[in-house]
Order: C-alpha cells, then sequence, then structure tokens
C-alpha cells in the first residue's frame, strides 16, 4: 500500500469516527465525499466523477463500491479491507447494488448517516440513493461529521502543511522573477506550478488564478493569457499542495509605479489582514474575524469594493475547489481552535478606478497568535 500516514494515524481517525457514530446512534456511514475516503483510508483518486461509496459500519469495518477503474487504486494506496466493483453497463444502477451490499452487511432496518454535501455524490445519483434506500432503513445527512474531525490537524498533517507553504513561497518566488513589462501570463503560471511540481508537489484542488489588466480584478481564472503593459497589475491566488493539503497565498503585484489608489487599496488590505490575525484566536468565532476584516474596510472607506466572505479553512481537498470548511463570513458561529490551518484574504477590487489589490496567506492556529506560513511578508509588490 502506498499511504502517507502511518497505521497508527489511520486508526486515530477512524476510532474518531466510531465515537462520533455512537455518539448519533448510527449504524453504518455512506461516504461519499474523496476528502473522506483519502482522510480516513489514504484512497486517492479521481474516480469520485463516477458513483463510489465508502461504508464504515460500527464495527469499524470498510467496504467501498466503485468502478473496476478504481479497483487497483484503491488496493494500491488505502487500507479497505473489502472492495466490490459495480457494472458498468446500459443502465447501469449502482445506487441499486449499493442497496444489495448493505444487504449484505446485515444492515437492512438500520440507523445510516449519508453524506450528501459533497461533489462526489451529484444530485442524479442522490436522487438514486434515497429512492434504493427509501423502504430499507432510516438515513439522516451527516455531510457536517469528518470535516468537523478534518479541521483540525495532527502533527504528521502539519509537517505534510509546512511542506506545501514551502511550495507556495517557492512558486510566489518563480512568479517574480518573471513579472515585469511584456510578461506573458502563460509562461509565469507555468512557472509558478512547475516550482510546485519540482518541489515533488501535487495537483491543486481548483486551477491557480491568474489576471492582469482588467482581469486583475476577477476572482476566478479564465480562459486566454496576455502579456503585461509597462504600466500594469495582476492578481495571483495559488496554492503549494504536499500529499493534497494545501496552502494558498493571494497577492497583486504592480508592474511600474504604483498610483494612490493601489497605495490607498494595499493600506486597508494590510490593516484588514493584521485585525484578523488578531481575531485568530482559539475561542473566538469564524464571523468574528470577518468582522475584523469588515471593520477596517469600512473605516476606509472600501466596503463596496471588498467581498463578503475573507478565507476559509484549508486541508487535504480534491477538485474542484481547495476550499474548506468552515469559511470567515459574517455571524459563523464556528469556533476557532488550535491546530487549524487558515486562509485569510483581503481582496479589494474598486471597478469604478479599474484597480485591484488583494492580500491573502495561510496560517496555522496556536494556543495563542495564529502562525502566518509564508516567508513573504505583506508589503506591496512592484515589478
Amino acid at each position: 500500500m502506498a499511504l502517507h500516514f502511518e497505521l497508527a494515524e489511520f486508526e486515530a481517525r477512524r476510532t474518531q469516527v466510531l465515537e462520533e457514530m455512537e455518539r448519533r446512534n448510527l449504524d453504518a456511514l455512506l461516504l461519499f465525499a474523496p476528502e473522506s475516503h483519502y482522510w480516513l483510508t489514504g484512497y486517492d483518486t479521481f474516480g469520485y466523477c463516477f458513483f463510489q461509496c465508502l461504508v464504515l459500519t460500527r464495527d469499524g469495518a470498510f467496504t467501498l463500491l466503485t468502478r473496476s477503474a478504481d479497483l487497483r487504486q484503491a488496493r494500491h494506496t488505502s487500507l479497505i479491507e473489502t472492495i466490490a466493483v459495480w457494472t458498468d453497463a446500459a443502465g447501469a444502477g449502482p445506487a441499486a447494488q449499493l442497496r444489495g451490499l448493505l444487504t449484505d452487511l446485515g444492515l437492512p432496518g438500520s440507523r445510516i448517516g449519508v453524506e450528501y454535501d459533497t461533489q462526489g455524490l451529484t444530485a442524479a445519483n442522490g436522487r438514486a440513493l434515497d429512492e434504493a434506500l427509501r423502504t430499507f432503513g432510516t438515513t439522516e445527512d451527516i455531510s457536517d461529521l469528518v470535516p468537523a474531525l478534518r479541521v483540525l490537524k495532527s502533527p504528521a498533517e502539519v509537517a505534510y502543511v509546512r511542506r506545501a507553504a514551502t511550495l507556495a513561497d517557492d512558486a510566489l518566488d518563480a512568479a517574480l522573477a518573471l513579472i515585469g513589462p511584456g510578461a506573458d501570463e502563460g509562461t509565469i503560471l507555468a512557472a509558478m506550478q512547475g516550482a510546485v511540481f519540482a518541489g515533488g508537489g501535487d495537483y491543486p484542488g481548483n486551477p491557480f488564478i491568474i489576471g492582469s489588466g482588467e482581469d486583475a480584478l476577477l476572482c476566478r481564472v479564465k480562459s486566454g493569457r496576455r502579456k503585461l503593459s509597462g504600466s500594469d497589475q495582476i492578481t495571483l491566488e495559488f496554492a503549494g499542495v504536499y500529499r493534497l493539503y494545501h496552502v494558498a497565498l493571494m497577492r497583486t503585484v504592480i508592474v511600474g509605479a504604483p498610483g494612490e489608489r493601489h497605495r490607498a487599496l494595499h493600506a486597508a488590505t494590510a490593516e484588514a489582514l493584521t485585525a484578523c490575525e488578531t481575531a485568530m484566536r482559539p475561542g473566538k468565532t469564524f464571523g468574528a474575524v470577518f468582522d475584523a476584516h469588515a471593520r477596517v474596510m469600512e473605516a476606509h472607506g472600501m466596503t463596496r469594493h471588498r467581498l463578503n466572505a475573507c478565507g476559509y479553512s484549508l486541508g487535504a481537498r480534491y477538485a474542484p475547489s481547495w476550499m474548506d470548511w468552515p469559511m470567515f463570513y459574517r455571524d459563523n458561529p464556528a469556533i476557532i481552535a488550535p491546530g487549524m490551518v487558515l486562509f485569510a484574504h483581503m481582496i479589494l477590487m474598486d471597478s469604478d478606478a479599474g484597480a485591484a489589490m488583494c492580500l491573502g496567506r495561510t496560517y496555522l492556529t496556536t494556543e495563542g497568535a495564529p502562525e502566518a506560513l509564508s516567508r513573504h511578508g505583506t508589503e506591496m509588490l512592484v515589478r
């Protein structure tokens, strides 16, 4: 098996989940999130684009229902004991085959928890699942169960996070070495992603965001690349990724002499990030961190240029997004605790002035002040 953690680490995770199952009086879990599969068993695949389900019963046994293409993948990357294959065929019904598997496991009439809130279970497959289990037993949504455990990182996970942080810094260094008048976005992007791969890293959960000129005001990547002019701006949001653990950075780099508006935007983002760091303490809520960000933006007259969220948790994630639970937004009651990996992004997009300024970095929460994981500072970057 090609496992990235010691068996004792996986056993501790399984024990945590079984204890929560006991507390909720559940006989089995149907896990569809690829992050849950990876965290609990090591199973590493993008095969979640098809129907696949990891069953965990109260006795601690894992059973995977997947396609034939992932049979060897599961054997090679996971500690899953039993692997069943559903048959690809016209009109194939894997949900019905899952019901049969659950019957073989002696689960009719049981209380079963289902992970619905994941890209690993499409709406169509979810409907088919509900129909297949309609008379089988009692089901409930337990989408919150594993994420609430994954958000607290073990020492072994933190070691991977620190490596991911180094790769993120390397990617920024690679970009800064190229950014300047005439630089091509595609060349910059290739250097950044190449730095991660050359350092032993992985594909990110979503594409690196790169946009210059007017596109610097976008929070998503789009098709097409341009070359930088002598007076320009380029926004980068990217992540170092190691063993699927992400550490994100976000910066807007000014090409040429920065103007008064860019200086004002940067002053607001830098002060807001400092305020978020102050609020990012154990016992505080995720909503309190957002409030700290919003107060500074309001004081600088930037409220209509900011977003309605200012960051989120990070961990081992799969496409389509590296964003993890929970998020910094207004009134979010989730509590900060030591051992979380949190990305705080201060994003200002002034469409009136055509100016962008983004400043974001990732932190490891501690018993006190959070630890910034990047070796880069928060000064405005000018090339």
